[in-house]
C-alpha cells in the first residue's frame, strides 16, 4: 500500500512514500561528511523529499530546517519525538558500576559520553575541556569515558587523547550493546553531550531516562530534547563545556 524510509526512497516506486527525515546536516555541515555522501545525500533526500505523500521528522527543531531547506510549509512536515527503550532506567549504581569495572576494567567515577567517534559529535571539544577542568581543578576525581564505535574519521579523536597528558584517564570502549549501555549510564556520575549538530540526540533521552544529571550542548535540537534537565553549553568554547 505504501512505503516508509528513511531519508532516501528506491529510485521507482509505484506505490506512496512517507518519509522519515531525522535532520538535514549533510546541507547544514558538509564538512562533517565525505565529499561523496554528502552530494549523495543532497541529491537523494530532496529527490524523495519531492515524492512523498507525508514527511515525518523527529523535532520541531529538524521540522523547520527541512522546511527551510526545501521550501516547504511546515505545517506538511510532521513532528514524532523519539521514544527510548525500557532497559534504559534508575538502577543501583553500585550495581551499574560494578558491571562496568569487571567487564571493561574501568574502576574509577567518571563522566560519560555516548556516540560514534565522528567530528559532528565533539568528542574532541570534550578532550580538550577535560584537560581544561583537571588542570583548574586537580583534585576533580572522574575520568572520562567515551563509549561509540569507530568511524573514518576516529582516529584525529583517538590521537588527541592518545597525546593528552591525561591519556591514562581517557577510555575509548567502543561500541556497547543495548543490553549494557543502561550500566554505563547508570555507572557515570556525569552525562556530557557535546554535539555540533542533531536533529534529536537519543542519548540524551537515555541519560534522561536513566537519572543521570546531563550537560549538552545548547545548539539544534538539544536544548529542545532536554529542556530544564540539562546544564547547557557553547560546543565551540571549551570554556564554557568546562564549566558546564
Amino acid at each position: 500500500d505504501l512505503i516508509h524510509v528513511q531519508y532516501t526512497a528506491p529510485l521507482r516506486c509505484p506505490v506512496p512514500i512517507v518519509v522519515t527525515v531525522h535532520d538535514v546536516s549533510f546541507l547544514h555541515h558538509p564538512d562533517f561528511f565525505s565529499p561523496f555522501r554528502q552530494r549523495q545525500l543532497a541529491i537523494t533526500v530532496e529527490r524523495t523529499v519531492r515524492r512523498a505523500v507525508r514527511i515525518v521528522t523527529c523535532s520541531d527543531f529538524s521540522r523547520q530546517a527541512i522546511a527551510s531547506a526545501y521550501r516547504l510549509d511546515p505545517e506538511t512536515i510532521h513532528v514524532a519525538h523519539n521514544g527510548v527503550a525500557p532497559g534504559f532506567k534508575p538502577v543501583s549504581q553500585r550495581q551499574a558500576k560494578a558491571i562496568v569495572r569487571d567487564r571493561y576494567g574501568i574502576s574509577a567515577p567518571f563522566l560519560l559520553c555516548v556516540g560514534n567517534l565522528q567530528r559532528r559529535k565533539n568528542q574532541s571539544g570534550l578532550i580538550r575541556a577535560y584537560e581544561s577542568l583537571i588542570q583548574a581543578h586537580p583534585e576533580f576525581a572522574q575520568d572520562l569515558v567515551f563509549v561509540g564505535k569507530d568511524t573514518s574519521q576516529s582516529s584525529e579523536i583517538r590521537d588527541l587523547a592518545r597525546k593528552s597528558p591525561l591519556r591514562q584517564r581517557i577510555h575509548f570502549v567502543g561500541f556497547v550493546a543495548d543490553e549494557i549501555l543502561p550500566s554505563f549510564y547508570n555507572a557515570a556520575d556525569l552525562f556530557v553531550f557535546p554535539s555540533f549538530y542533531e536533529g534529536f540526540g537519543i542519548p540524551l533521552l537515555e541519560a534522561m531516562a536513566c537519572g543521570r544529571p546531563i550537560a549538552s550542548s545548547n545548539r539544534t535540537a538539544m536544548p529542545e530534547v532536554t529542556g530544564k534537565t540539562a546544564v547547557h553549553f557553547d560546543p565551540a568554547c571549551t570554556h564554557s563545556i568546562a564549566q558546564a
